[in-house]
């Protein structure tokens, strides 16, 4: 059986409280055997305490941009000490989103950079979310591109001249069940041929982003990593690739940047 490696896994979600070993039990019976747990804020550590402990996941510790008005300098200090105390395989879901803007350009740009200053002072690699905010994004990245060890753009969706910036960076690039949508990614399923295969991950970024053209739809749209598969599957049709290469490599892949071999 092909494995799989799901790199955003929101299992601290609410979507997830009631069934969430049901879940990773039903990824398990078709590959899906490792998870990546993303923190959204601080006080989710002690959630993702819970769920790695008993399930083969791993997971990351930081502030996502939309809750970045909750970040301050006792923040970065509190950080410092998660990081400290539970060794996270990656620092995030850290970056900007000027989609939304839940939180303020200021305070996403506070939040992004001192947890950049994290991450290169723990040697950990970036978990990186970026949307409608590239400029000021690769902007503050390349301020310390020197340092950073090594970063993932997760749910990519972006341009081709998005997608050189962060391969020019050495960036890894994480896709989701997004691919899946004929109709608003035509720009990224042409462009998706020219991620080398060794800088390509998945993810479900679940229980957000249920493929589209996935039949029959789960009840409430809820997305899980058993369909991390049939996100493979249509990378594979659009790359031109065989489905076990594209399972092995986003395998290895994941299992490199992570820190697991």
């Amino acid at each position: 059986m092909n494995q799989l490696f799901d790199i955003a896994c929101n299992f601290t979600h609410e979507a997830f409280a009631n069934d969430l070993d049901e879940v990773i039990n039903s990824a398990v019976n078709v590959g899906v055997n490792k998870f990546l747990v993303v923190s959204a804020e601080l006080t989710d550590q002690p959630s993702i305490n819970k769920i790695v402990k008993n399930n083969n996941c791993y997971f990351t510790t930081g502030v996502h941009p939309h809750h970045a008005k909750t970040f301050n300098s006792d923040s970065v200090l509190k950080m410092h000490e998660l990081v400290s105390k539970y060794n996270p395989n990656a620092l995030g879901e850290m970056g900007l989103d000027f989609f939304r803007n839940i939180s303020s350009y200021e305070e996403q740009m506070y939040a992004f950079e001192e947890q950049i200053k994290l991450a290169i002072k723990f040697n950990k690699p970036l978990f990186l979310h970026q949307r409608e905010s590239h400029e000021p994004f690769i902007k503050l990245i390349d301020k310390y591109k020197n340092d950073i060890d090594k970063a993932v753009v997760h749910c990519f969706t972006g341009t081709q001249n998005e997608l050189d910036d962060y391969l020019d960076n050495g960036f890894y690039v994480g896709l989701t069940g997004w691919i899946c949508d004929e109709r608003r990614n035509k720009e990224l399923r042409k462009s998706i041929k020219n991620i080398p295969l060794d800088k390509l991950m998945i993810e479900t970024d679940s229980p957000y982003l249920i493929p589209r053209n996935l039949s029959p739809k789960p009840n409430k749209n809820r997305n899980e990593p058993k369909y991390l598969m049939h996100i493979a599957n249509e990378i594979a049709k659009l790359r031109e690739e065989p489905l076990e290469l594209i399972c092995e490599s986003t395998y290895k892949n994941g299992e490199d940047f992570f820190s697991l071999t």
